[in-house]
This record gives structure tokens, C-alpha cells and sequence, in this order.
């Protein structure tokens, strides 16, 4: 028993070290080859994990060709425009100019049904609303709106608009993110006393606090913190 699971726990590792390498993307993001890889890689721990008989040697070896296979198709798609339409293939413009292309579907085996319920997950409820549409690489599908029906945006009505940056995450869970506080600008002492402004006594008791663009601060104290 303890075998299987030194067993499993290495495999794991090895898998997770694995698809950490291959990129932070989402199943859905991949692109084919490399969701078969991932596909390839958890059967080829499986076997191992399942089957004692069998060398950890040879499960772990497999995986770290497929790794390798993997970045360097990756590397050649990264550098040869060429290799990376034949490794992952082109868009496909499924409408265009608002006309749909038939053809377009038929060569995607891609059917009306599936391209509806892809609009209204895009909150576009009439195919007549829609400019363009290309189904991407990866099977996401990306669309344009016609112009009338297109939220309306400050440049429409001539507004001008500050800038506006991601917040900054400076605690989570009671633990300073250094990193992040040096980008503000601030020092540990400095975030101490504006937290003590609102009644916290430690970063410890803080549960997540950011900071915006305008630097303002946003803190929620721990449950057990609060009054």
C-alpha cells in the first residue's frame, strides 16, 4: 500500500511539473495537439499508478518525451508562421459582412445549433446582430457586432475617460504580497497605518486589501477580526 502511494504521489508531481510547463491555459484555450498531449500524459501516469508491476521509470519516461515533443512544436509554431497554420490550423470566418458561409460550416463540421448557443453565451440572441464571426484555432469563438447593436463606449459620445489600472493585490489571507506593495510605492509601515485609520491593528487580521490606480485602499478584516 505504501508503494502505491510513493507511487502515486511521484506521478503526480511529475504530471503537475508536466502541464505546469506546457503554459497556464485553460482546457478550452488549447490547441488541438496540445490538449492531446495533456490527454496522452494523465494515460501515461495512469498506467503506472494502476499497475505496480510495471517500472516508475517507464511511466515517467514517456511523459517527459511528450513534454519535450510538445515544446518543441510549440518553439517551431512560435517561430515559423508556416509550421504554426499547418500545426494549429487557420481561423474560419463564419460570417462575414453579416453573410453567413455556408461552405465554411460544412468544412468545420460546425452546425447552426452549435453556433447559436456559442452567440447567446455572448449575450447575442439574433444571428442578425452579428458583423463578423470566426471560430478560432482553438474552438473558441470570437464575434463583432453590427455597429447599431454594439454597447455604446465613452469614444462613442465623445467623453474623455481617466486611466484606469488592474488594483493591486497588497494582502491575501493575512500575508503581505512584498512584491506588490513595492510596485505602489508604499513600505510595510506606511500600509500599517493606514490600516490602523480603520480600526485593524496588523496586517495579520486583514483578509484581502488592494489598492487601485487613484490609490485608494480597499481592506476587509478577517470574520474573527471584525466588530
Amino acid at each position: 500500500m505504501l508503494v502505491v502511494f510513493i507511487r502515486t504521489l511521484i506521478l503526480y508531481i511529475v504530471v503537475i511539473i508536466a502541464m505546469r510547463i506546457m503554459g497556464k491555459r485553460q482546457i478550452g484555450q488549447l490547441q488541438p495537439f496540445e490538449l492531446a498531449v495533456a490527454i496522452m500524459i494523465s494515460e501515461l501516469a495512469s498506467v503506472p499508478m494502476q499497475n505496480t508491476g510495471i517500472p516508475l521509470v517507464n511511466g515517467i519516461i514517456p511523459i517527459l518525451t511528450m513534454l519535450t515533443a510538445q515544446i518543441l512544436i510549440s518553439f517551431i509554431s512560435l517561430k515559423s508562421y508556416k509550421a504554426r497554420n499547418i500545426i494549429c490550423g487557420r481561423p474560419s470566418i463564419l460570417i462575414s459582412s453579416g453573410k453567413i458561409n455556408e461552405q465554411v460550416f460544412r468544412n468545420e463540421l460546425y452546425t447552426l445549433t452549435d453556433f447559436m448557443e456559442q452567440l447567446r453565451s455572448k449575450d447575442i440572441y439574433d444571428i442578425a446582430d452579428v458583423e463578423f464571426a470566426i471560430l478560432e484555432t482553438n474552438g473558441q469563438l470570437s464575434v463583432v457586432p453590427k455597429a447599431a447593436k454594439r454597447n455604446v463606449t465613452p469614444e462613442d459620445l465623445n467623453l474623455s475617460v481617466k486611466y484606469e489600472a488592474p488594483a493591486i493585490d497588497l494582502i491575501i489571507d493575512g500575508e503581505l504580497v512584498s512584491s506588490n506593495l513595492k510596485k505602489t510605492g508604499l513600505n510595510k509601515g506606511t500600509l500599517e497605518i493606514e490600516l490602523k485609520k480603520i480600526g485593524i491593528r496588523s496586517i495579520e487580521e486583514v483578509f484581502f486589501a488592494s489598492i487601485d490606480s487613484d490609490g485608494k485602499l480597499f481592506c476587509q478584516a478577517k470574520e474573527k477580526y471584525r466588530t
